[in-house]
């Protein structure tokens, strides 16, 4: 499979005309339409329907769209690591995210960035969803990552990342801690202690409250260190997402018949121009295999 055949399939499908297609990728629609014609043979099937006035995609194109674009996606943005590293260039990288979201999200691509450069700076900011737009719009950050934003504004680009779900996070002393899985009459008596920094944290605190527990009671948290730190000292629990960093001394739990999840979205400004390091950090977060990622935290 070569990165050309990806790249007009992905064309194809984003215009649903062989000729347009062809005309954006800067080649003859023969060879365009060959190098189609050699993915499919590749793949075992047709991936569209030649119809008139417009292709369509067949079930097996449908199936391999996502899995394509993230392989090119990864792939460019390797590209341009590599020709930056090869230029020798300084790199900067701005980015603003909500209190909620745990920076351990970036780490594995950063620690891949830095090697690749002479010197790299890093900003991170820290703020509420409203602050996080705020950043994009001063051009103060050059990327947004946050759970929801809200907010509406024709610039502003939006790509999810991924979806999770939330679970029960208590100290490993605590008498439910041995359990895989709780039931919510269980949790009636418990001290609980309340994201109120996390954008869904009034749909969290909703759906406890349906099944009987008294939020309104609850102790208000202001930050996610501060959270740590009371349970670990076993005062109260509390339902945090599948990617919030915890250590050893805390246990993540399922609750039966929680239905809480929320999706993580990386934000950007159309039209404005963004470095080479932030634009190879937004292909490796858009390709990045991020189910995988989530397995691997929610197994330590």
């Amino acid at each position: 499979m070569e990165m050309h055949q990806v790249r007009y399939f992905l064309a194809v499908a984003r215009v649903l005309n062989f000729t347009r297609a062809a005309d954006e990728c800067n080649v003859t629609q023969p060879s365009l339409t060959r190098a189609i014609k050699q993915l499919e043979a590749e793949l075992g099937g047709d991936l569209f329907r030649r119809e008139r006035p417009a292709a369509q995609l067949t079930e097996l194109g449908q199936r391999m769209h996502p899995l394509l674009k993230q392989c090119y996606e990864a792939a460019t943005g390797a590209r341009e690591l590599a020709t930056s590293f090869k230029s020798g260039e300084v790199g900067a990288l701005r980015v603003a995210l909500t209190h909620s979201v745990d920076l351990s999200l970036l780490i594995p691509h950063l620690d891949q960035i830095k090697r690749l450069f002479n010197r790299l700076e890093f900003r991170f900011l820290r703020g509420s969803s409203r602050e996080v737009a705020e950043f994009l719009r001063k051009g103060e950050a050059e990327l947004g990552i946050a759970a929801e934003i809200g907010e509406e504004w024709d610039r502003l680009d939006t790509w999810p990342l991924f979806t999770e779900n939330f679970q029960l996070v208590l100290n490993r002393k605590h008498p439910l801690a041995g359990r895989d899985e709780v039931d919510f009459t269980e949790l009636r008596a418990e001290q609980l202690l309340s994201r109120n920094y996390c954008e869904h944290a009034t749909r969290v605190n909703a759906a406890l409250r349906e099944h009987g527990l008294d939020v309104d009671r609850s102790h208000e948290i202001a930050s996610e260190r501060d959270l740590i730190e009371l349970l670990e000292a076993d005062i109260g629990i509390a339902v945090v997402p599948d990617t919030a960093s915890i250590p050893p001394t805390l246990k993540r739990t399922r609750v039966q018949g929680l239905d809480a999840r929320r999706t993580v979205n990386l934000y950007g400004v159309a039209g404005r121009e963004r470095t080479a390091v932030a634009s190879a950090v937004m292909r490796l977060l858009r390709g990045a295999n991020w189910q995988q990622f989530i397995g691997q935290i929610a197994a330590a």
